[in-house]
């Protein structure tokens, strides 16, 4: 998962280069006024996320993966603390009913 956010992580900062580039040379428009840094920022993300989505499919799988595990590894868990719960609340009712 830490690799996946990464590989994200240097996508956008990738694209947030070459869209500063591109502003700041005059081939992009510039923001208006003091808005320029979020404009860049916000353009960034709109081309990063498409490229991300293609370019990361894999690792996108891998990272569900591992979480689909740990979730179900907890559902277990969840389950045997249930029953074991279930077991003792049974016997007790059961030793309740023969006193």
């Amino acid at each position: 998962m830490l690799r996946y956010t990464l590989m994200r992580l240097g996508i956008f900062a990738g694209c947030l280069l070459v869209v500063w580039g591109l502003v700041y040379s005059g081939i992009a428009p510039r923001g208006l006024g003091a808005s320029n840094g979020l404009w860049v920022v916000l353009l960034s993300l709109v081309i990063s996320a498409p490229i991300s989505f293609v370019a990361l499919r894999g690792e996108r799988d891998r990272a569900s993966e591992q979480i689909v595990r740990k979730v179900d590894r907890m559902k277990a868990g969840y389950e045997a603390n249930r029953s074991q719960e279930d077991r003792v609340d049974d016997a007790a009712r059961a030793q309740g009913q023969t006193s």
